[in-house]
């Protein structure tokens, strides 16, 4: 069959009733590279673990709580976003959401996984930074040894706090180097620039950190090309904006630069109207490195095969259009060359068999 049509000499449904699309997506090896462990807090999960720690939910069942898991903005989200991690307390609590979260990725086909999670907000609450990470480095271990996923750790700072604020996290994390593998920068974007971070990433970087950050999802191009000339990232997540700026578009190019779009959660902040109008489709075809991660899925409604598979029915992806997008999110990864170079192996493969 070709790789250009999904369907082509193949039934509709695979025996188990799963759709032709969605078995070769789920069977493409990938990386998800835009995942915040917060936004995995599934309800069922926030209800056991505000019982177990004392913290009360002002939801009485699960399906009240995904009823509630409702917002106009990433504002909106972010309030919600904050008022449920409230039930993470100690470092079990933290390992139990990340495994959680590995199992949905093993199924949806990831080999690797690079995590954000974000140690200001637990930090206000009397959390310790030592349990935070702790929790989730030992959680991303036992999926590595039980599923063969490998993974990568990112701290993300809130750039809707101060810099010295963000300064001081970072002194927190520098003696865990070999757990966190990069920072990133998050939350509220509009009227928090890029470019007030840039002693703090600059102090990362020389700590050995990657550096990688949010920038045009509300915010304009221009924060993107902010981050990419102040704070020096060497990845863009989100990017939407991009597709603005033709010159900056030429320049992602060039210069290889990964997007990590999250389709779904575009949608359900309104970032686009729908997903026909998602420019991951056309910066595909410009040639430049965009890939599909799910952001925060247990609020946006997907993980990662769903957003691959909503986004590839709404723009009309093709199998080849598919496998570059896997590509990339390999090549656009925190790995080794070595590790790097067996996952693409592995998905010429598996892309050579499925087109035989």
């Amino acid at each position: 069959m070709s790789a250009d049509s999904p369907d082509a000499d193949s039934p509709d449904t695979t025996p188990a009733g799963r759709s032709a699309a969605e078995d070769f997506v789920r069977g493409l090896p990938k990386a998800e590279l835009h995942l915040h462990i917060e936004g995995t807090l599934e309800p069922e999960l926030m209800l056991s673990l505000g019982a177990r720690n004392g913290v009360r939910v002002p939801y009485a069942d699960a399906d009240e709580a995904r009823a509630a898991y409702r917002f106009s903005d990433l504002r909106s989200f972010l309030n919600l976003y904050y008022r449920g991690m409230a039930v993470l307390c100690h470092e079990g609590d933290f390992f139990e959401l990340t495994e959680s979260y590995l199992r949905r990725a093993h199924a949806d086909g990831a080999r690797h996984v690079e995590i954000f999670f974000d140690p200001q907000s637990h930090l206000v609450r009397g959390v310790q930074f030592d349990d935070v990470v702790g929790g989730i480095s030992a959680a991303l271990a036992e999926g590595e040894r039980r599923c063969g996923i490998s993974s990568r750790l990112i701290m993300c700072l809130l750039r809707d706090e101060s810099p010295r604020d963000a300064l001081e996290v970072l002194g927190q994390a520098i003696p865990h180097r070999d757990l966190i593998a990069g920072v990133g920068l998050d939350s509220a974007e509009v009227g928090h620039p890029p470019g007030d971070f840039a002693e703090v990433f600059a102090t990362a970087r020389d700590a050995g950190f990657a550096a990688v950050a949010h920038a045009g999802e509300e915010g304009p191009a221009a924060y993107i090309t902010e981050a990419l000339d102040v704070l020096r990232v060497s990845r863009i997540d989100h990017g939407v904006r991009a597709v603005d700026d033709a010159a900056l578009v030429a320049r992602l190019r060039a210069e290889q630069v990964t997007l990590t779009m999250c389709p779904l959660s575009n949608l359900r902040l309104g970032v686009v109207g729908s997903l026909a109008e998602h420019p991951l489709k056309r910066l595909l075809d410009a040639g430049v490195a965009v890939t599909v991660n799910s952001d925060d899925p247990a609020y946006f409604g997907g993980y990662l095969v769903d957003n691959y598979l909503a986004v590839s029915t709404a723009l009309g992806l093709s199998r080849t259009d598919l496998a570059a997008l896997a590509r990339n999110s390999i090549t656009g990864s925190l790995l080794p060359a070595a590790r790097r170079a067996k996952l693409l192996a592995e998905l010429d493969a598996y892309v050579a068999a499925a087109d035989a």
